[in-house]
């Protein structure tokens, strides 16, 4: 059995040495613990800082590609290097490394394909107040998305089985954390959460450069992960709120029609006849979006069949 711990890391030589040091070498259960660095872009020293700790794999991006692509070309990579469970880490040393074995044992015991370590958000100081509403509104739309029950969803640190990891795909190039929890539901993995410590804050967060930033992105990324895997909710809601609207003014129309007082309100039967069409027009487009949605999950399936068979 081998274990790979995976490392996102960009710029990250002056926390990468501190991480690095705190990662164990021996997991109970696993014949081999083998450490992997994404350098995604890098401009410092962060591959000589890897060397130096005798990281056993790193690939590169040429260029900086994202959090979730960096994520993602980790899970292909440690896959290549034989790896039975995968975890991954943050590289400004968050999370303590400590909680590795809790994270891996559910695995080990083949009770979840997947682990979630749920940090202690009331009590992290360094988190401001719009942030922790913030995660705690992201981990509500995830669990409503997944139908899972994790608390915190864009926790990063995590750990997953082989099988799980071949089925993992991310669209989105900001962030992973919150996607790969939903596709976990949708495709009906084990998915379990565990309590995990968090260490002294050495740097301000690369996703939150800036609050009003931060609200910006986590808004578009819980729509575009509504409208991805729950197509025909997202835009059905939208068509029925329409259509609803629509049929309502008509009847005030048809009302004051019936009152022979018609001729005042023709804004009303334009109004009605524009939302009526807009919502048929959207309910529509949330059966063809459904449709997209199970083409998708068909390639999916088709991606996960080849890289079993590879």
């Amino acid at each position: 059995m081998k274990l790979i711990i995976q490392i996102p890391c960009f710029n990250e030589a002056e926390t990468l040495s501190i991480t690095l040091s705190a990662l164990p070498r021996t997991v109970p259960g696993f014949d081999f613990v083998e450490w992997l660095i994404i350098d995604d872009g890098s401009q410092d020293e962060t591959i000589n800082v890897a060397i130096s700790h005798g990281v056993d794999h790193i690939v590169r991006h040429l260029g900086n590609k994202g959090l979730a692509r960096a994520f993602m070309t980790g899970l292909e990579a440690s896959l290549r290097f034989g790896a039975d469970a995968i975890v991954n880490t943050d590289a400004d040393n968050q999370y303590n490394a400590d909680d590795i074995p809790a994270l891996v044992q559910p695995i080990l015991e083949h009770r979840a394909e997947i682990v979630v370590g749920a940090r202690p958000i009331k009590t992290i100081e360094h988190f401001s107040p719009v942030k922790k509403l913030l995660q705690k509104l992201g981990s509500w739309v995830v669990r409503v998305a997944s139908k899972t029950d994790i608390p915190d969803a864009p926790s990063g640190f995590r750990a997953m089985s082989r099988a799980a990891a071949q089925k993992l795909m991310v669209f989105n190039d900001y962030t992973y954390t919150l996607e790969t929890i939903i596709q976990a539901g949708q495709k009906n993995m084990a998915i379990v959460s565990i309590p995990i410590r968090v260490n002294v804050d050495l740097r301000p967060s690369r996703l939150v450069k800036s609050i009003p930033s931060y609200i910006k992105r986590s808004i578009v990324t819980i729509i575009r992960i509504f409208v991805i895997y729950r197509p025909f909710r997202f835009f059905g809601t939208i068509g029925a709120v329409l259509f609803s609207a629509g049929f309502l003014i008509g009847l005030r129309f048809l009302w004051y029609y019936l009152q022979g007082n018609g001729g005042g309100h023709i804004q009303s039967l334009i109004l009605a006849s524009v939302l009526l069409g807009m919502g048929f027009q959207t309910l529509l487009v949330a059966f063809v979006a459904d449709l997209l949605a199970a083409n998708r999950k068909l390639l999916e399936d088709i991606r996960f069949k080849t890289q079993r068979d590879d």
